[in-house]
């Protein structure tokens, strides 16, 4: 069984499925011993094949493909509590990143030969490569268990798949649909003629392409001989190996045991760690990473559990996915999509109907042509969502051990498809289920994900997407040498990244790390490297960087009752020194280091109305803009940037926006000053279409800027203004366009109301403005006062 591995491990292309050995040094004959199972992984077919043949043999002890450490957990397969599909998964204990999976599903005929043997009392041995070898190998390997390169460097030749080969041999181009109608779709009488053809087909592939590219098989291969070699010595001749179809000529193959203890000789090795993990039908399948997976995981494990009437059965269960979804199915739909499935099994010359014919029936007949219920099909059913599970006695390392016991006080239970959870952090149950989740984050678990919902701009709410991959088993592994428990963890991992750190934002993003996971014992530590780091630093764009983190911890902190006193201290120096240093900051700057300087404004102002003394650091920031607003060495898109944020906040006083924007317009600024400070002011989503809109004096002033462009300059400029406006809604550009296409002589840009602001009234109609008043208390909730 091949492992699908983040580390170097042994590798081989899906090994095809049932054959026979049938060599004199095994005991050759058709009813001789041992008996030699040659399958493919994850086939059904090759399952019930296997199930038949145990069941007619009945051997005494059976061997199976696998690392040999994972004698120890085999009993755990039998545990009622053990529901594939599951995983063994080996990492070294030193370092928990090198790890590898052997998957299994129902469906796999190596699971299928251990719970017959369990329930049958026969010997169950694992046979492969111990996982500490294979760990241990030097070459990396990429995460779908392939070597990395194209060719093998010790044969010079192309790896081959032995399923396609034979495929090609037959006349096939499509190695699955062969296999599907040689294999899976047949239903032999006798057990064993199937692994005996498949024996002798193998053999003649390893004839010609010898390890097919593959050459750590010949070591693997020849461990293997030597556990069937031991295994006959204990249990005497009544032995069965189920492994790889393309490693069953290897196994009967005449050879001595000085020869196989050569290959074996001077292995490296690596301590190592072995448990069962829940695994996943989308990890299964071949399209998300696993390189001897199957396409159609959810297929195959229907057509495991469903060896009668299975296309029947299986059109039944597309039609409840697609009626739960409110799509119309009917009975009738479901008998002609069986109908449409034989006849074009028959029209192609297949023995029964395959995913092919079957998913061509339902596109036709229940999706009526249409690929997007089909797609839902696919994902649900074809591929499938099925985790499975593992006992609470299964070793696990004290990490691992304390999540599990957290996900079970929750109610946080692991699942394979995506789910959004939305928490209200003033429960006690939510509380620390942030706590969880966040803390789970610093440590690099990446269990949930910080996810758009109801929260908004609030501080007691949260939405997370949730979804567990088998891989998350790995990085708790990893995480576990940072401690025991998943709090001791995250509080020793931030204090090693705040001592670690160099970067003022990268300690306050931890300060906020730390807060919203509710680690108290890591604050100080990270405190004083923040105070440390912001006491060094004198670069105002990292100062400005790093205030905005410590703005939102300090509204986390008032709704996780978390002591923020040092950390407003912190928060207000680092504003102080923004204030004092940003004008000379801001002066001379070249266009993309002024961009970058306008999004570190737009945070600092955001984060000034967020901090504990908001309305004396707004007035002395409030001057801070006005000296940006007015000095003209500062950037154009600053400029402007500060006028419009001035503006928002009614700093300006009536009028003053349109002097504003008529000096930094003037004929004597360059073009390209000027239409930056369009884009400053009006620009991205800052609502400046509105404002444009429903000020038509400013809207005025920047159309006879345009047209006042000379043509030369008009296409340099024309780059920046075509981002300035495309960043409005289509509503707002819509309009835009029927008030300058009004023109001034007809109301339009530049008209002035006699006695009141240009657009606007000359003075309040109360009757008119009152009219939104019952609207406004249904949405506040309100009662209308009289």
């Amino acid at each position: 069984m091949t492992p699908t591995t983040t580390v170097p491990g042994p590798s081989h292309a899906p090994g095809p499925a049932p054959a026979r050995g049938a060599a004199p040094a095994v005991g050759g004959g058709r009813s001789g011993w041992p008996l030699v199972l040659g399958v493919r992984h994850h086939g059904p077919g090759s399952a019930r094949a296997v199930r038949a043949a145990l069941e007619a043999e009945k051997p005494a002890a059976v061997l199976v493909e696998g690392p040999a450490e994972a004698d120890a957990l085999v009993a755990l397969a039998g545990d009622e509590a053990m529901r594939p599909p599951v995983a063994l998964l080996a990492h070294a204990v030193d370092d928990p990143g090198r790890a590898a999976f052997w998957p299994m599903a129902e469906f796999s005929p190596e699971w299928v030969a251990i719970r017959w043997a369990l329930d049958r009392g026969a010997a169950v041995r694992f046979i492969d490569l111990p996982a500490a070898h294979t760990l241990a190998a030097a070459d990396p390997i990429r995460s779908d268990g392939e070597e990395t390169g194209g060719e093998d460097a010790g044969s010079g030749g192309l790896r081959i798949d032995p399923l396609a080969e034979l495929a090609r041999a037959a006349g096939h181009e499509d190695p699955e649909r062969w296999w599907e109608d040689a294999v899976e779709l047949r239903d032999d009488a006798d057990p064993i003629a199937p692994f005996e053809a498949l024996a002798e087909a193998m053999g003649a592939l390893r004839e010609v392409y010898g390890h097919g590219g593959h050459p750590r098989d010949l070591v693997r291969e020849a461990y293997m001989r030597l556990q069937l070699r031991a295994a006959r010595k204990e249990f005497g001749d009544e032995v069965a190996v189920v492994c790889g179809a393309w490693h069953v000529p290897a196994l009967v193959r005449k050879t001595t045991v000085a020869a196989d203890r050569a290959l074996l000789k001077g292995l490296p090795k690596v301590r190592t760690e072995l448990t069962w993990v829940p695994w996943t039908h989308r990890r299964l399948a071949r399209r998300s990473g696993y390189g001897a997976g199957i396409d159609a995981p959810g297929w195959y494990g229907h057509l495991f559990a469903a060896p009668d009437r299975s296309v029947e059965r299986w059109m039944a269960k597309v039609a409840g996915l697609l009626r739960a979804e409110d799509h119309p199915v009917s009975t009738a739909h479901v008998i002609e999509a069986v109908r449409l499935a034989e006849s074009l099994a028959a029209l192609r010359g297949r023995p029964f109907p395959g995913l092919g014919e079957t998913t061509d029936a339902v596109r036709a007949v229940l999706c009526e042509g249409s690929d997007v219920p089909l797609d839902l099909v696919r994902d649900r059913l074809v591929v499938g969502d099925v985790l499975g599970e593992v006992p609470a006695g299964a070793p696990a390392v004290p990490l691992q051990r304390d999540l599990s016991r957290l996900q079970r006080s929750l109610r946080l239970k692991p699942e394979a498809l995506e789910r959004a959870l939305d928490l209200d952090l003033r429960k006690e149950t939510d509380g620390a289920r942030s706590r969880l989740l966040h803390r789970l984050r610093l440590l690099g678990v990446d269990w949930g994900a910080p996810a758009a919902g109801r929260a908004g701009t609030g501080t007691f709410r949260e939405a997370w997407r949730l979804r567990w991959e088998p891989e998350l088993h790995v990085q708790v592994a990893e995480a576990g040498v940072w401690g025991t428990t998943v709090e001791s963890a995250a509080t020793a991992k931030a204090e090693s990244r705040a001592r670690a750190a160099t970067a003022l934002a990268d300690i306050t993003a931890l300060a906020e790390q730390c807060l919203l996971a509710g680690l108290a014992d890591a604050l100080p530590v990270v405190m004083r490297a923040l105070a440390d780091r912001a006491a060094l630093d004198t670069d105002v764009a990292h100062l400005a960087q790093a205030l905005p983190a410590l703005a939102r911890s300090l509204r986390y902190g008032d709704v996780r009752a978390t002591d923020t006193t040092a950390l407003a201290e912190v928060a207000a120096g680092l504003a102080e020194r923004i204030c004092v240093g940003l004008p000379p900051a801001c002066a001379g700057l070249d266009a993309d280091a002024a961009a970058a300087m306008r999004e570190r404004i737009d945070e600092v102002h955001q984060a000034i109305g967020l901090l504990p003394d908001a309305a004396a650091l707004a007035d002395r920031w409030a001057g801070v803009l006005h000296r940006l607003a007015t000095r003209d060495r500062t950037p154009g898109i600053l400029r402007g940037r500060a006028a419009r944020l001035l503006l928002d906040e009614g700093r300006l006083a009536e009028g003053e926006a349109a002097p504003l924007m008529s000096r930094a317009l003037s004929p004597g600024t360059p073009p390209q000053d000027a239409a930056a400070w369009i884009d400053g002011f009006v620009g991205g989503a800052s609502g400046g279409g509105l404002l444009l809109v429903h000020d038509e004096r400013l809207l005025g002033l920047v159309d006879a800027w345009l047209t006042s462009v000379p043509a030369g300059a008009f296409t340099d400029v024309l780059p920046l203004l075509r981002r300035t406006f495309s960043g409005y809604e289509p509503g707002v550009r819509r309009t835009l366009g029927e008030l300058v296409a009004r023109g001034p002589e007809r109301g339009g840009p530049g008209r002035a109301t006699p006695g009141g602001v240009p657009g606007f009234a000359t003075g309040l109609d109360r009757e008119r403005a009152d009219g939104v008043l019952p609207l406004l208390h249904l949405i506040l909730g309100t009662e209308a006062r009289t």
